[in-house]
């Protein structure tokens, strides 16, 4: 998946507090620096739903070894 480097930049979490998100092009995801919340990319276009958005269990600090909701 290749994310254009400038919409990385501008991205922001799209509850209240517009935390920016981190980029995992081998989970194919984007997750929000504050609230955990995992958003998926599909076709190189990110899902920013928060109905949509997977719910880190432990907050920011979630892994990838832990099983998602």
């Amino acid at each position: 998946m290749a994310l254009d480097p400038q919409l990385l930049e501008i991205i922001a979490c799209p509850d209240t507090h517009r935390a920016p998100l981190a980029h995992d092009a081998a989970t194919g995801t984007l997750t929000c620096t504050e609230c955990g919340r995992r958003f998926r990319v599909e076709d190189d276009i990110p899902v920013m739903l928060l109905d949509e958005a997977r719910t880190a269990p432990t907050g920011p600090q979630h892994t990838d070894q832990e099983e998602d909701r």
